[in-house]
């Protein structure tokens, strides 16, 4: 698609910054576990200077919430799927609050009374008409609007009709009704104009337009009378020659972007803020933690002391353990964790484009908060398999195994990241992220060892670039290095079955392994921040 034209604000090309400008999308992307006041609390601590006090913050956000009606609902969970909450209108005058909590001299809303009865529709939007009186400064509103009331209507200034692209009438909106009767289309006595126009210039239903309505012609033969007599009209030279002053004009209104949380400011409260979150939602790590000790106890019972029992079938078992462990945790990890993570993408989107943080405050955000469930959920499960399998003793063995599925844990969340920043479908981000997991598990080294590997693809580049592999290789030298395992009446060193059984590369140590892991982990979040910053530069924008 080829844009044209020019954006100008108050004569002058200017970016939609923050301060300048608010969008209030159609979805009302906010984070289900949190209450409405705790909502916006946080909202207003991200978007206010540090220069205000947090008391003077709160009060702020409560005064837009006793504006919007939500007062008595400011104790309830927003909701979302599969938990209940504030209704759908509720939670569209929430996400009205937000973008209106700094009263932007600029405010875009799409379709903000969806969801709202006529009543609350109406109080909603006089709310925001009211913006202009409220402090002095004139702004202007944008609204994309369906079937508001007659009352509704008459909040307007200005009135743009589209179909297909074309414009019908842009001008006053109290001379519509006259330019339409003027083209044989009055609006008749005690009907609401806005459904008078809409059913005039709706194309989606070809029928003819009905008596008493018009002159019995066609939609689209309607519509092509319409926009002729617009473009000829002199309600389209005034409006032309009005944008043409404000082109030319030079008013400095706007003045400078607002400030709004410092970086530091930014990534604490973004962190309070997730951590309640993942605190609230027993569907995310919680659930995780019972489903992993459960697969612990499971594990412990199958491959029960393992450890202390010597042999050729101890050295095979041991490594289906270890496989088997890290390849679960890795699948059960993208299970449990997309959908939430999708859901606090979501957010980020729309408060990013809002300006209100950056993406590095936000993986900030996202990896402090999320830190002690990973330790948690990989501490307790460990452990249990750990000494119910009796695998190798000593504290450092123990505590570098507990790093490794530490490291397995955040690399997942990494790569759904990634995944989540290309695709933010939930059903396509799994089934890209399950398949680049399978692809690792299968070139890691142990179902086919890595000098059974086919050079072309699957050994270079493939088998090198799989983080499986540095889990797998960095957890079996953390079993079999220092062993000596009793083989008939061969007694075999750890570092031999190492190197002659699982072809492990023994050059370097299990530490470089780990080093690795988490090297690629940064990789990866880097990755997540570079994908995002140029999809940001690649949307049209008009300076």
């Amino acid at each position: 698609m080829k844009h044209t034209g020019n954006i100008l604000i108050n004569g002058h090309k200017q970016a939609l910054a923050y301060g300048i400008s608010g969008y209030v999308t159609q979805d009302e992307a906010m984070l289900s576990r949190l209450t409405a006041r705790e909502t916006l609390y946080y909202s207003a601590q991200l978007q206010f200077p540090d220069s205000m006090s947090i008391t003077e913050k709160k009060e702020q956000a409560d005064l837009i919430l006793r504006e919007m009606g939500l007062i008595e609902a400011v104790n309830t969970r927003v909701g979302g799927w599969g938990s209940k909450g504030l209704s759908g209108g509720q939670r569209r005058r929430l996400s009205i609050c937000i973008e209106i909590l700094t009263r932007p001299r600029l405010l875009f809303l799409d379709e903000p009374t969806s969801g709202l009865d006529s009543a609350a529709s109406y109080y909603v939007m006089s709310g925001i008409a009211r913006l202009n009186l409220r402090d002095g400064i004139q702004r202007t509103i944008v609204v994309s609007i369906h079937q508001p009331s007659s009352e509704l209507f008459e909040l307007f200034h200005d009135l743009c009709l589209l179909s297909s692209g074309e414009a019908v009438y842009f001008g006053p909106a109290y001379d519509a009704n006259q330019f339409f009767a003027a083209n044989g289309f009055p609006c008749p006595t005690l009907h609401n104009p806005s459904d008078h126009y809409l059913r005039i210039i709706n194309k989606d239903f070809e029928m003819d337009v009905e008596e008493g309505f018009g002159k019995g012609v066609t939609t689209e033969e309607a519509i092509g009378i319409l926009v002729k007599s617009y473009r000829s009209s002199q309600i389209r030279t005034q409006v032309k020659k009005k944008v043409e002053i404000i082109s030319k004009s030079d008013s400095g209104a706007i003045g400078k972007k607002r400030i709004h949380g410092a970086f530091t400011t930014q990534c604490l409260v973004l962190i309070r803020r997730s951590s309640l979150q993942l605190f609230r939602d027993v569907g995310n790590y919680w659930l995780r933690l019972v489903v992993f000790v459960m697969i612990a106890i499971s594990i412990g019972s199958i491959f029960y002391g393992i450890g202390s029992s010597s042999g050729s079938a101890s050295i095979q078992g041991r490594g289906s353990l270890l496989t088997f462990l890290v390849s679960v945790l890795t699948f059960m990890t993208l299970v449990g964790g997309f959908s939430p993570l999708l859901e606090e993408m979501k957010v980020f989107e729309r408060e990013r484009l809002n300006g209100h943080y950056g993406v590095t405050a936000f993986l900030i955000g996202n990896i402090f908060s999320s830190l002690p469930y990973i330790i948690m959920i990989s501490v307790i499960p460990g452990g249990i398999a750990y000494q119910l399998c009796k695998m190798h003793k000593g504290l450092e063995h123990f505590l570098y195994f507990i790093s490794l599925l530490i490291a397995i844990v955040m690399w997942v969340e990494s790569l759904m990241l990634v995944v989540g920043s290309i695709s933010p479908n939930y059903v396509i981000g799994m089934f890209i992220t399950g398949g680049i997991e399978g692809l690792m598990i299968l070139t890691a080294g142990f179902y086919r060892l890595p000098n059974e590997l086919p050079k072309l693809l699957w050994k270079y580049p493939l088998y090198h670039i799989s983080f499986l592999k540095y889990a797998f290789q960095g957890s079996f030298k953390n079993e079999f290095e220092g062993l000596k395992v009793d083989v008939g009446t061969n007694i075999v060193s750890g570092r031999e079955i190492l190197n002659d059984k699982w072809h492990v590369e023994i050059g370097h140590s299990k530490w470089v392994d780990l080093a690795i892991m988490f090297g690629m982990i940064v990789l990866y979040r880097v990755l997540f921040l570079v994908i995002t910053k140029s999809k940001e530069k690649l949307k049209p924008s008009g300076p």
